[in-house]
């Protein structure tokens, strides 16, 4: 497995960050506002999307109007790799099976 596909599945396997690529998905946040429907502390928050930005999921901007506050959203394509490498692997899986089954049919 590459780098980029163990740095993705680390950021997402906690259930605090997949909850906040879900919020995310929906459309972008600010860090306070993703504390406050998560219910967490800000300190908290912004520990949970460093650790989004560092597996390449997510990325941060500033608005026209305030560079003060950030703005986080899902970056895009940042599961590319991981969906081939899913992919890659369910298709290992469908032919060992196959074969498996193949081969107790012949036994029986």
């Amino acid at each position: 497995m590459n780098t980029r596909v163990d740095s993705t599945l680390a950021a997402l396997a906690d259930p605090v960050r997949r909850r906040t690529v879900e919020l995310l998905g929906e459309r972008p946040r600010s860090a306070g506002e993703l504390a406050g429907e998560l219910g967490l502390a800000p300190p908290a928050m912004s520990r949970h999307l460093r650790a989004l930005k560092e597996g390449g999921l997510v990325e941060d901007g500033h608005p026209d109007f305030d560079a003060r506050v950030r703005i986080y959203n899902l970056k895009d394509g940042a599961t590319a790799e991981l969906r081939q490498w899913l992919a890659e692997t369910e298709a290992m899986w469908t032919h060992q099976l196959a074969a498996f089954k193949t081969h107790v049919e012949r036994s029986v």
